[in-house]
């Protein structure tokens, strides 16, 4: 039992030069593995300044379109038609005569009551000369002017009934389609055409009513149609309902879109992204993000020394193409937007371009390469 506790020890003892070598060798070795990371020859990037800009949050929705004013033209009575005075798809000035109806027997009425007028108003001045003279009572008198007002009243209700066959636009806009031609026969309801005012369109649109107390009046919105492609038309919130939709938890907002050209119309479907807490904050790219685990990452350049620092940010809102920084960053530095995932911390860069815009990845090598 001795002689094995000697030998152990002697094993033991005999081993410990060969561990103090490997002490000895692993410090060089090390030094030799950061040597060559430093060794790395510089990486090519694009990078592009974190600088201030408009930033706001976005609510979306879906809404439909209606004109600004909208009428159904038709007519009060049943007639003919004669004239029709107005093109398909034509821009008409409010009072514009559009339609006339056959009018010839209640013209013919009102030449028969302008005469009785006439009559009527020579009787009642000869009445007042004879009660001025005391020749007539003033019974007599009164009676005339009764007869007289009688017969104006009469005009007054013939001129009305030829009004009613004279079809006038109730407001600027344009007319739709005719559903009629000269000739037909038309009853009160019956669609003539159709006049809108297109030059605001009012866009009508549910929002969950957990954004109630963001909803004001003045606030801006950006709509687009599928129609349109990507094309888009601002306006602002115009008013607010006064309920909440007991089923779907949801309020009815109305936004006026500015529609100079006519370009939008009625009954188009669009998404709305309502904008609120429009601020200035700091951007990037969003192509300098880097996601790593829970933490969000971006590449950051000293322009001086030329190397790559990773650090750690907190964004805030997205847009297309951009993102808010909340804090990790200060105005002015350089992020890695292409490239980023070639560079290791510490490591010399090489910057081809800057980004200064939404510039393409080809016109920024282009840049580079003429440069």
């Amino acid at each position: 039992m001795m002689m094995s506790s000697i030998f152990d020890a002697v094993g033991h003892v005999a081993r410990l030069p060969l561990f103090l070598a490997l002490v000895a060798i692993s410090p060089p070795a090390a030094l030799a593995q950061s040597e060559g990371e430093a060794a790395r020859p510089p990486a090519s990037v694009i990078v592009a300044p974190a600088q201030r800009g408009e930033m706001v949050d976005r609510i979306e929705a879906l809404g439909t379109t209606r004109a600004n004013e909208s009428v159904g033209i038709t007519s009060s009575v049943t007639d003919i038609v004669q004239e029709l005075l107005f093109d398909d798809g034509q821009t008409v000035e409010a009072g514009a005569i559009l339609a006339i109806l056959d009018k010839a027997e209640e013209e013919a009425e009102l030449r028969a009551s302008q005469a009785i007028l006439s009559e009527r108003r020579l009787a009642f001045q000869r009445a007042q000369e004879l009660e001025s003279r005391q020749f007539a009572a003033t019974a007599q008198l009164d009676e005339r002017r009764a007869a007289l007002l009688e017969a104006e009243a009469d005009i007054q209700a013939i001129e009305a009934r030829i009004a009613n066959r004279v079809i006038l636009a109730p407001f600027g806009g344009v007319v739709g389609i005719r559903d009629i031609s000269p000739g037909a026969l038309v009853e009160p309801g019956d669609l003539i055409t159709t006049l809108d005012d297109l030059s605001v369109i009012k866009l009508d649109f549910s929002v969950p009513a957990v954004y109630l107390p963001t909803l004001v009046r003045g606030l801006p919105i950006v709509a687009k149609a599928s129609a349109f492609g990507g094309r888009e038309f601002t306006g602002e919130i115009s008013s607010i309902g006064s309920r909440v939709d007991p089923v779907t938890r949801s309020i009815t907002a109305r936004a006026l879109i500015p529609n100079p050209e006519e370009t939008l119309r009625p009954g188009l479907l669009m998404t709305v992204e309502l904008l609120k807490n429009v601020r200035r904050s700091l951007i990037i790219p969003e192509e300098a993000v880097i996601p790593r685990g829970r933490q969000t990452q971006v590449m950051v350049v000293d322009p001086e020394t030329e190397t790559a620092e990773s650090r750690e940010v907190d964004l805030g809102a997205r847009r297309p193409g951009a993102v808010e920084v909340l804090n990790g960053l200060e105005e002015g530095e350089l992020v890695v937007t292409h490239g980023a995932l070639q560079v290791a911390p510490g490591q010399r860069v090489t910057i081809e371009a800057m980004e200064t815009g939404n510039e393409p990845l080809s016109e920024l090598l282009g840049v580079a390469t003429d440069g």
